[in-house]
């Protein structure tokens, strides 16, 4: 399911998803995740509001100028839980994220088409026990459910005038996931051209203040 939010900000209208799709790592799960996600473009409709003028706001999410989507996409690392164990524990993210479901289904062109992602340098963020820093697997716990490690939880945007700033992981214990955010600044139409000079600056200040500090990945487990 998702939840979307529509609004404009002077001339320029933003749409931002978060949404969860359907969960599992079974081979062909992945289609599902496709279909939710085409599923969600189409039957997501918002309410025609008069703007400026004769200017309507966007009816559909594709409608608008900045689209920013996130959330639990769900989508998996086809590889066996030991393989991929491995490159976790050796930070090979690079070659983890060959087998990245969202990257191969975006590549091949079967969802997100057109669509952009920050690179990831930050640990897979799903899936840990519960009040550690450990991905949950075999041994200490029997009952826990073995799941291979993976980047369920994204940020993707659409549009021009979005430049993503930071792309990072925060490191909440309350979940099995890890959650992810992003600083973007984002290009604003105004008609008026010494409020846009204005609005601009006020805003890279802002920015500026919210960048996060880098953090240190050296210390991931396995049960």
């Amino acid at each position: 399911g998702s939840i979307s939010i529509s609004m404009s900000l002077h001339h320029t209208t933003f749409c931002f998803v978060c949404c969860h799709l359907t969960s599992g790592e079974k081979e062909g799960d992945e289609l599902r995740r496709n279909s939710d996600v085409m599923e969600i473009l189409r039957k997501t409709r918002f309410p025609r509001v008069r703007g400026c003028g004769d200017v309507k706001s966007p009816e559909t999410i594709l409608e608008h100028d900045r689209i920013l989507w996130l959330g639990d996409l769900n989508y998996r690392i086809s590889l066996p839980y030991s393989s991929a164990k491995v490159l976790v524990e050796t930070h090979n993210w690079r070659q983890l994220l060959e087998r990245d479901q969202l990257r191969i289904e975006r590549r091949c062109g079967h969802v997100f088409p057109g669509w952009k992602e920050g690179r990831i340098y930050f640990p897979p963020t799903y899936k840990y026990s519960f009040n550690s820093d450990r991905y949950s697997g075999y041994g200490v716990r029997p009952k826990e459910k073995r799941r291979t490690p993976a980047w369920c939880d994204r940020i993707l945007w659409h549009g021009t005038g979005l430049i993503q700033l930071s792309y990072v992981r925060g490191e909440s214990r309350f979940s099995d996931h890890r959650p992810v955010y992003s600083i973007f600044m984002a290009e604003v139409e105004i008609l008026q051209q010494r409020r846009r000079n204005m609005g601009y600056f006020s805003s890279r200040v802002e920015v500026e203040e919210l960048l996060p500090y880098s953090h240190s990945h050296g210390n991931l487990k396995f049960y």
